[in-house]
Order: C-alpha cells, then structure tokens, then sequence
C-alpha cells in the first residue's frame, strides 16, 4: 500500500456530495476548515495529489479550495513548498505609544512583509488640511498592505509632505518601516502625535485587500503624526479586527482618558 493511498483511507474527510448546488471547492473548503479546528493538521498538513485522492475531486477543485484558505491565513504556502497550517498572529501594542506595525511584528517573531500599491505624489485639500497646510500642497502619498506571517493585516495609507519627504521616493518599503527610512533619509523622527481608533465595516476593495470574509470586523486607525509639534505625517490604517489589539494601563491615581464622541471623559 502507497502512502498516499494509506493517508486517503486513515483521512477524517467527508464525502461531498455532487447533488447539491453548493460548488465542491466551497464543501471541500468548508470541510478542511473542519478539520483545520479539530486539530487533525497540527502535525502537517496534506499536499494537492492527497486531498484531489482524499476527496475524489480534480486539483483544480482543490486549487480554489486551498487559495480561500490562503487568503484568510488558515493555510500558508510558499512558492514551491507545501501548505502548512498558518498562525493566528494577533499583535498586540500599548495605547498611546507610538508604534510601527513591521516593527512590532517582527519583535514578536512574526514574519512580516509589505505589498506597496502606491507611491506618488499627489495633491489632496483635506489631508493637507489636516497637515496645517495649504490644500494645493504636494504630499508623498505611501499605500502599503501590511502582511504578517504571510496572510494579510493592513491596508495602510500614509499622506507626508513631499518637501520634507522627496527623498523616501527611492525608498524599496517592501520590506523596511516608514518611520525608519524617515529618520535614515529624511532626518526626521517622530516625536509624537494623536491617534483616533474607531470600529468600521471594511469597504469591499479593503475586505478583499486583507482577504477578510464577511462578518470580519476591523478598526480603523487615523494618526496626526508630529516632530516637535509640527505635523509631518497623516496616516489611515484599517486593519483585520481580529489579528490586531490595543492594551492600556491605568492605576488608582492617575486614570486614563478616552475621547467619547468628541468629548473628555476621566476613567
């Protein structure tokens, strides 16, 4: 006896069924997300030739079933290398620091890489107000997905003003932190800033970006960064609700506060 043949007849899969209108790829993704949660692949997870065996169906049934689960992080596969069970990476960062999401990925041993899908120069009045500046101001514009262990995190857009950033336009930001390449470059690091973080429903373009099935939360992050009290930085971030998290620490004599509906509230 193969192994293969050993692997098909010891397997926990479930007959599908070719009278439903429910497509095979969608019962054979269901099924392995079945499985994934039982804990029959923490060991290892089947290659295409076992689960096509397995389930009696084509590879590229399997393909499409193995891609859905590529794009919410269950499954991992590198180029020419076997799927693997990916990890539920959840990052974690103190409210009110100021953080960089590569950064913090990476100093949690989590694998991180950026996808770049703009960078540019372009004018836009609402940011630019925002910067303090006029509304014709030239900005850098940076939009990045941000993906850790593999699977999608964040969708980040970043707005600088390009007469102090020109020169991050020979920057390679698949794999470096803004705020690095800012300082290195630039001569500017932040000093500090305000964030606003909020719950929202992930536009269809976003929710595709991170590969988010629907019903996935997300928040969504606005940062007024400074250096020494002036604004160099406008960013937007929506990231995946359930991979990411803020802590505060508070005690008996200090508290903290939280901005409720533009108002101040003592806690």
């Amino acid at each position: 006896m193969s192994p293969l043949t050993r692997a098909v007849e010891n397997s926990g899969a479930t007959r599908l069924d070719r009278t439903l209108a429910t497509p095979l790829w969608a019962q054979l993704h269901a099924d392995l997300l079945r499985r994934v949660e039982s804990g029959e692949f923490d060991r290892a997870f089947p290659g295409e030739l076992a689960l096509a065996a397995a389930y009696s169906v084509s590879r590229n049934t399997v393909r499409e079933a193995l891609r859905r689960l590529r794009a919410d992080g269950t499954v991992v596969a590198g180029r020419g290398q076997p799927p693997r069970l990916g990890r539920v990476t959840e990052l974690t960062t103190p409210l009110g620091a100021l953080y960089s999401l590569l950064a913090e990925a990476r100093a949690r041993g989590v694998a991180a890489r950026c996808t770049v899908r703009a960078l540019d120069v372009r004018a836009d009045g609402v940011v630019a107000t925002r910067l303090g500046l006029e509304e014709s101001t030239p900005l850098l514009y940076l939009e990045r997905v941000r993906h850790a262990d593999g699977a999608p995190l964040a969708v980040d857009r970043v707005w600088l003003p390009f007469a102090l950033a020109a020169a991050l336009r020979e920057a390679d930001f698949r794999e470096c932190s803004l705020y690095h390449e800012l300082d290195v470059r630039c001569g500017i690091r932040l000093t500090g800033g305000r964030e606003h973080i909020r719950a929202v429903v992930p536009t269809v373009g976003e929710r595709r970006l991170l590969g988010a099935p629907a019903g996935i939360a997300a928040l969504a992050v606005d940062r007024l960064g400074v250096c020494d009290r002036t604004p160099v930085e406008w960013r937007h971030t929506v990231v995946r609700g359930d991979r990411f998290s803020v802590v505060a620490d508070f005690s008996e004599r200090s508290g903290y506060h939280l901005d409720v509906h533009n108002g101040r509230s003592r806690f």
